[in-house]
């Protein structure tokens, strides 16, 4: 049978949080990260059970410049506004495997000492909800679990990222969880299952590009009023790529998100100097940055570097160098390449100064 409204399992906010609290406590996704390129994606979780409860069957993997260990790569994003998904909707346990888990962690709830009342009424409704096909007006019931249906689809469940900070935010998915049909899209009221675009964003989080080591020249010693050159090496100009997706049966989507280094951009590490070009923004010109300095150059102006006006008095100024890469993804139901925000990655590097009347290089 259906309700005609959600009241079953809004009894109450607390109690329904007591009861997912005891029921499913889904482990967050983490992923052990491959570092480097063309290297084989990340082994996937299978659904089952620790002491904390049951645990959702797909993890994402990833694949290629990743950070390891699942941590946050070293990009950071160009748009102060844009932020990677802080949960998500995924593929968790086959009907069979569901019911088992399931109907055990209702029983041991409804035993638990404090079960009552409220918190006891949202765990009777849930088991209504999976076995006596109880539903409401969005959501339908199912009979025993949907076993009968094994094989045929999985049962999704909201995960959690594990690199947002925000505790609200990364437990925001907490519908419980959901039939999906092997083939068909997930219903349109669960807005955060996952998609080919959040993997794309999920990638970039934890994309980690090559250091920006800039070659100066003079190398540690600058001349005030003289220019100091400034390149970088043509490796660094390789485009990187991370992957992200989701195997399981039934369910396989997948994004690619793509580096292109862009520009370089020099801050001298105190106001009296100036830049090459104006802005700081050194760009990408016949596939190099900047230029490297050559013995008789020393009075030319760089296409890249920075002149300063006073010596650093014994101490060293901080030239901070940001590299922006260009980023983009591909995936599976996309046909050409989606822009996404630019990403940059910054570096210090100490220079000394030194007032002189006359030099030679």
């Amino acid at each position: 049978m259906n309700g005609s409204r959600r009241t079953s399992l809004n009894i109450s906010a607390v109690a329904l949080t007591l009861a997912l609290g005891a029921l499913v406590p889904v482990t967050p996704a983490h992923a052990t990260e491959v570092p480097g390129n063309g290297k084989e994606p990340s082994t996937g979780q299978e659904g089952g059970t620790d002491n904390k409860g049951i645990y959702a069957a797909a993890r994402v993997q990833y694949s290629g410049a990743v950070a390891k260990s699942g941590g946050t790569g070293n990009v950071t994003s160009a748009d102060v506004n844009w932020t990677p998904p802080s949960c998500w909707y995924a593929p968790y346990l086959g009907a069979k495997d569901f019911k088992k888990e399931m109907s055990k962690n209702i029983e041991d709830a409804k035993n638990a000492p404090g079960m009552t009342g409220h918190a006891g009424a949202a765990i009777g409704e849930m088991e209504r909800h999976y076995e006596d096909d109880y539903g409401w007006t969005d959501t339908p019931g199912y009979k025993d679990y949907n076993v009968d249906k094994d094989g045929e689809g999985m049962f999704w469940a909201g995960v959690e990222n594990p690199n947002e900070p925000d505790y609200l935010k990364r437990t925001a998915c907490s519908d419980l969880p959901f039939w999906v049909e092997n083939g068909e899209p997930p219903p349109p009221q669960h807005e955060q299952a996952i998609t080919p675009e959040m993997l794309a964003a999920l990638a970039y989080q934890h994309m980690e590009l090559p250091g920006t080591k800039v070659s100066l020249a003079p190398e540690a010693i600058a001349k005030v009023n003289l220019p100091t050159w400034a390149w970088l090496d043509e490796a660094a100009f390789d485009e990187v790529q991370a992957t992200a997706a989701i195997n399981v049966p039934g369910f396989n989507i997948q994004a690619t998100t793509t580096a292109t280094p862009k520009s370089l951009t020099l801050a001298p590490g105190t106001e009296d100097a100036t830049t090459i070009p104006a802005d700081g923004e050194c760009p990408i010109v016949d596939g190099r940055i900047g230029e490297p300095y050559a013995k008789g150059k020393a009075k030319e102006t760089p296409p890249c570097g920075i002149v300063y006006r006073r010596s650093s008095g014994g101490e060293t100024f901080p030239i901070k160098a940001a590299l922006t890469w260009e980023i983009s993804w591909t995936g599976t139901g996309q046909a050409g390449a989606v822009g996404l925000p630019d990403g940059t990655i910054e570096a210090v590097q100490n220079i000394t100064v030194e007032e002189i009347q006359s030099v030679n290089r």
